[in-house]
């Protein structure tokens, strides 16, 4: 794939990726004015490197070309949404996903139910309607919404299990899958606090 051919292909890619964007920090400005929360933490964004498309290709044996990765990829575009809590990720699917003008293309919720290796994070591909001059055209966009602690496994895990040495690879899985119940029981446990201190402030409005 030359360099031309990759900026003619992330060009759209670029422009969903911003449509998400902003659907998002409208949403988040909405809900901290409407609930005096605050759901998100940060987002992250970002377009495939055209090294990283054509390795993806390669490893699933498939021409490396521009048609065949807008095709078959619905990663290169990406967003991270970076919450809280738990319900604060459900809150945000919940909002993204109402919105009718956009396609839920593929749905995983690895919180519910995590990979072997203890990874948990929610995931949306999300067809974005992208008006041309002449055309609309929908491009994908993969949503990751995860929490603070989910986010902190996942880059550890990836820093540290990066070389596949079959029985290295074997026992950092299984710590890591010992690391992903004690921040989950650690996340469960910030969550209610809370929750409580949410309820002891509510109820303390209604006595005044």
């Amino acid at each position: 794939m030359s360099d031309k051919e990759y900026m003619e292909l992330i060009h759209p890619y670029n422009d969903a990726m911003r449509n998400i964007s902003a659907r998002l920090d409208t949403l988040v400005s909405d809900y901290k004015y409407t609930f005096q929360s605050e759901p998100v933490h940060h987002i992250q964004k970002r377009i495939k490197s055209k090294e990283s498309i054509q390795d993806k290709l390669k490893r699933r044996s498939l021409e490396v070309d521009y048609l065949t990765a807008k095709e078959n990829l619905l990663d290169i575009a990406g967003i991270r949404v970076i919450c809280y809590f738990v319900q604060d990720v459900y809150r945000i699917a919940g909002l993204l996903k109402r919105q009718k003008d956009l396609e839920v293309i593929k749905e995983a919720d690895y919180i519910k139910e995590p990979k072997v290796n203890g990874y948990r994070s929610y995931h949306i591909v999300f067809g974005v309607p992208i008006y041309h001059v002449m055309n609309m055209e929908y491009f994908p966009v993969e949503v990751q919404i995860r929490t603070m602690t989910m986010d902190l496994w996942a880059s550890m895990e990836h820093r540290v299990c990066y070389k596949k040495d079959v029985g290295i690879y074997e026992e950092r899985n299984r710590a890591f899958l010992k690391y992903a119940r004690q921040l989950q029981a650690l996340e469960d446990e910030l969550e209610q606090n809370a929750r409580e201190k949410w309820l002891d402030e509510t109820f303390t409005l209604v006595d005044k």
